[in-house]
């Protein structure tokens, strides 16, 4: 069973996300709060197991709240609740250790499954949003893309393959239905590529694809 705190300062929201993952017999909402302070106590309180994460909030926002959230000895994973106006901040979130992240209005279905990725150590990049994250990334610099092609380079061909579906925003299942391998199989080569490529972040994953011209 795993054991959820909704944050969002918005009542209605938290109904309906109460709603949404209530019903599903794998999880159990065991708190919610309305702004990031009172977030801090109820985690340190109840010790959730995921918490999905508003970005703009009042007294304290998400960001800030993550950032402390993940110092503390034993976090929560975060699960960032974004719209689409919030690229900047979610590649913030993601920086600070957010283990995803996802649009208010995702499919229920989308919603409950990502809940259970990130519970299960699995980061989530709604791919409706990843792009636009990307782009907001990427515009602040010069193109890179001879230096991205290099760092691709060090991939093998079934890596490229992965990093390129990582890029798309695919979860590991659906990447493992794709190019017909096991869960198993394609976290290995996730973690391969993270080596690699010198990061612990799928959107940074994403981002070097980008570069590189391969999407």
């Amino acid at each position: 069973m795993t054991r959820l705190v909704l944050v969002d300062d918005d009542p209605m929201v938290r109904t309906g996300l109460r709603l949404i993952l209530g019903g599903d017999p794998g999880l159990e909402i065991v708190g919610e709060a309305g702004d990031g302070l009172r977030a801090m106590a109820v985690v340190r309180d109840l010790r959730p197991d995921v918490v999905l994460m508003d970005i703009r909030m009042p007294v304290q926002d998400g960001l800030t709240t993550t950032e402390l959230m993940l110092a503390r000895p034993h976090p929560p994973r975060i699960l960032i609740l974004t719209t689409f106006d919030a690229d900047d901040m979610v590649l913030r979130a993601l920086e600070l250790g957010a283990s995803g992240f996802l649009l208010k209005d995702t499919p229920p279905p989308k919603m409950i499954e990502a809940v259970h990725a990130v519970a299960n150590g699995e980061p989530v990049l709604s791919p409706s949003v990843v792009h636009q994250v990307i782009a907001a990334a990427t515009g602040r610099h010069e193109p890179r893309r001879p230096e991205a092609r290099r760092e691709l380079a060090r991939l093998t061909e079934r890596e490229r393959e992965v990093a390129i579906e990582v890029a798309r925003g695919s979860s590991n299942a659906e990447i493992a239905e794709r190019l017909h391998m096991s869960v198993a199989t394609v976290k290995a080569n996730v973690t391969r590529i993270f080596a690699k490529l010198e990061t612990d972040n799928r959107v940074h994953v994403a981002m070097r694809v980008r570069d590189a011209g391969l999407l």
